[in-house]
């Protein structure tokens, strides 16, 4: 089923170049707390709270475009919904980087995925400097806002106002420029308390993963604060990793390493960015890591070790166990997509990069046996289950979709996904709207009333209108995807990356 925001139809893979190029572009303008009306619908009285998106706010500097978008600074915004209003800020996040180069109005860094500074591979060789851009994620933990760059530390910022407080180091948890994922799970309680789980990666020929949960509210009987670390372990594991997401469920925290090689020649030599010299690894088997967690059943055990399917995944949407055997669910490519050198971001053949396709791994934790099941055939990411069914089994997936049923194409569309007998609900934003990362966000249960459905709740996208160039906030019934809002925002941000909602 699809349900469209306009009587017309859009012929799939009708969208203009142009239209999706325009997204693309710097921020000029920081707001502070401007009040934006629906202009179709009405804003739900039940949201409340606020939505925090991160991304790449500038992609040019001096004439000079970042090879890659990933390469452009963080900055976040912030979407506060109270009482049927909402109001939107936006900020740069003020890291070392972007201070020294707003000062000299140039690229002083190199990027990880290829942006070089001026001078070509003279002045870039052997500068292995890392730019911490703080452009990935954005999450509240305690009384601070984290924006997030899985390579280094993360960058605190004041919840309300956005402003920068600096560079954490999570009260000592971590040392100065360790990794810390962009990618955090949030814990619903399934040991009676919930938590914040993250890693951090030291990459090698060998490379280790440390497994990281923190306490997300204060516990004053337990004499835990919001933002403390409750519990760490350390594991390592034979061969490189490239390692952004992962998965949760009561008793595991699990991995997909990547069958993926890194050269880091062409990088040392001023050639390619770290990023670029990944590759797929001919004849590589990747693997699932499998690693106890402290609060679960097998705590203190070693990690498992099982063969995992072939292809590449950045993100996965959800995993829970049944019985002896755990479920992960994730969006395959078939390799690893990339940037060449001497291509223009703006100008990519999709049909020359892979789609990613949602699968479904199904691992007998018993034999260490595994069977995958294609769920769907169309061009997805950025996926999501209702937070309440984090580490769950859950019956909906929601996530960005292209807008043609087969094949690569941006992304232009939403949809929601019945896991179990696969029907679909699409909203398109198509032929002129782009689409993000969606965020389900539950209707909040009345006091004495049955916790709500599954799907009881809405689906918030930041979407790029090509039409305006300008950014538009949908706001989607989760259940039926129908349209209840959309908010035409006084701001045009590029294409982001992730974001979450922090219920008021």
């Amino acid at each position: 089923m699809t349900v469209a925001p306009s009587p017309v139809s859009p012929q799939a893979g009708d969208y203009d170049r142009a239209d999706w190029a325009s997204g693309f572009r710097n921020v000029g303008v920081e707001l502070s707390d401007v009040t934006v009306e629906a202009s179709r619908g009405t804003i739900p009285a039940e949201l409340q709270g606020t939505l925090y998106r991160n991304g790449p706010g500038r992609l040019e500097r001096g004439g000079q475009w970042v090879h890659h978008p990933f390469d452009g600074d963080g900055m976040i915004t912030a979407l506060r919904f109270e009482d049927g209003a909402v109001r939107l800020s936006n900020r740069f996040i003020r890291t070392e980087g972007w201070l020294a180069e707003e000062k000299a109005g140039r690229f002083t860094y190199r990027g990880v995925f290829g942006t070089q500074k001026p001078g070509g591979p003279l002045a870039n060789a052997f500068d292995l400097r890392l730019k911490n851009i703080a452009n990935t994620h954005v999450v509240r933990l305690g009384d601070e806002l984290l924006a997030l760059w899985e390579a280094s530390s993360p960058h605190a910022l004041d919840p309300d106002s956005l402003e920068t407080r600096g560079v954490t180091l999570l009260d000592g948890v971590l040392k100065p420029g360790e990794a810390f994922s962009a990618h955090p799970r949030f814990d619903p309680g399934h040991h009676g308390q919930e938590r914040m789980v993250t890693f951090g990666v030291k990459t090698g020929p060998r490379s280790t993963v440390r497994l990281l949960e923190f306490a997300v509210k204060d516990d004053p009987a337990a004499g835990v604060k919001a933002g403390q670390l409750l519990s760490e372990r350390s594991d390592s594991f034979k061969g490189f990793a490239f390692l952004h997401d992962f998965a949760i469920t009561p008793n595991w925290a699990v991995f997909l390493q990547n069958a993926i090689a890194f050269n880091p020649l062409p990088y040392l030599l001023g050639r390619k960015g770290a990023a670029q010299c990944l590759a797929s690894k001919p004849g590589g088997q990747a693997q699932f890591w499998l690693i106890p967690r402290d609060s679960g059943a097998f705590a203190g055990q070693e990690p498992r070790i099982i063969p995992a399917p072939e292809g590449f995944v950045f993100h996965h949407l959800n995993a829970w166990e049944e019985r002896d055997e755990l479920v992960l669910t994730s969006i395959f490519y078939a390799d690893f997509p990339s940037i060449g050198p001497d291509t223009d971001f703006r100008s990519i053949d999709f049909d020359l990069i892979p789609e990613g396709l949602l699968e479904r791994c199904t691992i007998d934790l018993t034999s260490g046996t595994l069977r995958t099941e294609r769920l769907s055939e169309r061009c997805c990411e950025f996926a999501m289950v209702n937070p309440s069914r984090e580490g769950l089994a859950s019956r909906y997936g929601w996530m960005a979709v292209a807008e043609r049923e087969t094949g690569n194409d941006p992304l232009q569309a939403l949809k929601k996904l019945d896991l179990v007998s696969g029907e679909r609900r699409v909203w398109s934003a198509a032929p002129r709207g782009f689409v993000s990362e969606p965020v389900m966000v539950p209707r909040p249960a009345a006091a004495g009333a049955p916790a709500p459905a599954e799907d009881d709740g809405w689906v918030l996208c930041v979407v790029w209108n090509g039409a305006r160039c300008a950014s538009d906030l949908v706001i989607l019934d989760a259940a039926s995807m129908a349209e209840v809002a959309v908010l035409e925002l006084p701001l045009a941000i590029p294409y982001g990356l992730h974001g979450s909602f922090v219920p008021a």
